[in-house]
């Protein structure tokens, strides 16, 4: 572990540098007992695949403060933890969310190419990209985009070279070894696969996203008509 300054008033602590669900738990269990131990010192955290940035409010506290609370809370989070299971701390941290999508050539465009790619059949690339549980690495570049990972390294596809300039809503993508669903219309390099009807986020809802970092999501294959009666929408790419 390792601290770094990221700000004036932020700081970002390093757990490791790869992705890998026993780092990603580790920054999980983190940001719970920081939140705890800072209370109203803190503005905000973002958690990464194996980092935690804290946002802090400087008219209550300053760096060397904060360090000195990571360190106290970070060590015994860590003594506490050789006395627990991973599975147990899985279980009681984590969510499983199924998630709907609608997979054909129509919904991704890009099957076609990762199939030609992967010398796999279109049927063989859904099967194995809905055998999986995923896990929500992190939340970012738009509200209720969750990474996920990791999928079968058959079908891990490299970005497009050019990015599209509108990608649908609902749209679900693979990006090397992640997979994704964009939350609303956007620009976006990822390899489409499929169309999922659920809203990734939703301002007007409570809790505003289905799923949070650390939770669990597997996909289930539903056909065209299930698609539509659900909400979905065909989007138009460019």
């Amino acid at each position: 572990m390792r601290i770094e300054v990221a700000g004036e008033n932020s700081l970002i602590i390093y757990f490791g540098d790869t992705t890998v669900p026993e780092i990603s738990e580790q920054v999980q269990r983190a940001s719970k007992a920081l939140a705890e131990a800072l209370g109203d010192r803190i503005i905000d955290q973002v958690t990464s695949y194996a980092s935690l940035l804290l946002i802090f409010d400087p008219l209550r506290c300053d760096q060397l403060d904060i360090r000195a609370v990571i360190r106290r809370t970070l060590q015994s989070t860590t003594a506490t933890q050789t006395d627990q299971t991973d599975a147990s701390v899985q279980q009681s941290t984590s969510n499983c969310v199924e998630l709907p999508v609608y997979y054909s050539e129509e919904s991704g465009p890009e099957l076609t190419l990762i199939s030609k790619n992967s010398g796999l059949s279109i049927d063989e690339i859904i099967a194995l990209h809905q055998s999986l549980t995923y896990r929500v690495y992190a939340i970012g570049f738009a509200p209720g985009f969750a990474f996920l990972g990791q999928v079968d390294e058959r079908i891990a596809t490299p970005r497009l070279s050019t990015p599209r300039l509108k990608v649908p809503r609902g749209a679900i993508g693979i990006a090397d070894r992640q997979t994704a669903i964009y939350p609303d219309v956007s620009p976006g390099g990822w390899n489409l696969i499929g169309l999922c009807p659920t809203r990734m986020f939703d301002p007007q809802a409570t809790p505003t996203m289905p799923v949070s970092v650390g939770d669990e999501v597997r996909f289930k294959a539903i056909s065209r008509e299930e698609f539509f009666s659900l909400g979905g929408e065909i989007g138009v790419l460019s």
